[in-house]
């Protein structure tokens, strides 16, 4: 039996994945907030930058005041989780773009081609099950989101790639997390990531500070901005720290349509924050993805009762 199997809890990992989708659009509004003012370097730094100064005193708590990270086939995990910090900065990079030329509700609308994306990939090349109800319900809120972004491809022109790009970044980053975690605990994943996030940012600004490349330069945050930045960070630790932990528990196929919740979280926040109000057709359009998650879960249930039978 491979420790995948022994570990997964479908409905726990449900249940952190929802969690997840309800505090990530937080993140990104303060994102939103900030696109226009604030580098996105600088965005980065104190994403990383948290995700170490909020964990790390955990896991010296959780060790007796020592840091241990053991684990067999140790430079496999240290490349796999060098390139998700890498896959992490790029789907952060697309947001941070996309929010600054969108509206935050299509920005997460498009970028929500992933999970369709997710079930492809986990079916064909991880030899995970898709079955025609999951793969009929995360193609209905595939729809449904596309009634809700309605996106005017002539307003914004090549700047709506950027979603894309952060839903194809974040395919594989799903796929390597999932590898990933089921070796090594969450906080140690994001620790360690966060070193290595902030480790590497210093040295490239350091390096093109000055240059013309004007994300790369050291700008000091004014006033609010210092809020925004401080909040996206503890946001963006501890959303990423539940998606991390709900791949512990359930297999990507699983958890993928169920991201389609974080699209009218995001639109309710866009509503609040931005007056970015849905007409009807975006209305029907959330009933159906909110409907297209709820029955994954109920379909989850159902397989989970049969095999505990």
């Amino acid at each position: 039996m491979t420790s995948a199997m022994i570990h997964d809890k479908p409905l726990l990992g449900i249940s952190l994945m929802i969690a997840f989708c309800a505090l990530i659009p937080f993140g990104d509004a303060l994102v939103k907030l900030m696109s226009d003012s604030v580098s996105i370097m600088m965005v980065l730094l104190f994403r990383f930058g948290m995700q170490g100064f909020l964990l790390w005193p955990i896991i010296l708590i959780k060790n007796a005041g020592s840091v241990r990270v053991s684990f067999s086939h140790s430079h496999r995990l240290y490349r796999l989780l060098a390139i998700r910090t890498l896959l992490h900065g790029a789907g952060i990079i697309g947001m941070y773009y996309g929010l600054k030329y969108m509206p935050l509700a299509d920005t997460v609308a498009i970028a929500f081609i992933f999970p369709l994306l997710m079930l492809l990939v986990g079916h064909f090349y991880m030899g995970e099950y898709v079955g025609p109800h999951r793969f009929g319900a995360a193609l209905l809120g595939f729809v449904g989101t596309l009634m809700v972004v309605q996106p005017n491809f002539i307003e914004v022109g090549l700047n709506v790639l950027w979603p894309i790009f952060v839903a194809v970044t974040f395919v594989i980053f799903m796929l390597v997390t999932r590898k990933i975690s089921q070796e090594m605990d969450a906080f140690s994943i994001q620790s360690l990531s966060g070193l290595m996030g902030v480790t590497g940012l210093i040295i490239m600004m350091i390096m093109l500070n000055g240059q013309g490349w004007e994300g790369f330069d050291w700008t000091m945050p004014q006033g609010v901005q210092w809020f925004h930045l401080l909040g996206s960070g503890i946001i963006g630790t501890f959303a990423h720290l539940l998606f991390t932990a709900a791949l512990r528990y359930a297999p990507s196929t699983t958890l993928a349509p169920m991201q389609y919740l974080e699209m009218p979280f995001a639109t309710l926040i866009g509503w609040i924050i931005f007056s970015d109000l849905p007409n009807w057709l975006a209305a029907a359009g959330i009933a159906i993805t909110i409907g297209a998650g709820l029955y994954i879960i109920y379909r989850e249930q159902q397989t989970h009762n049969t095999k505990s039978a």
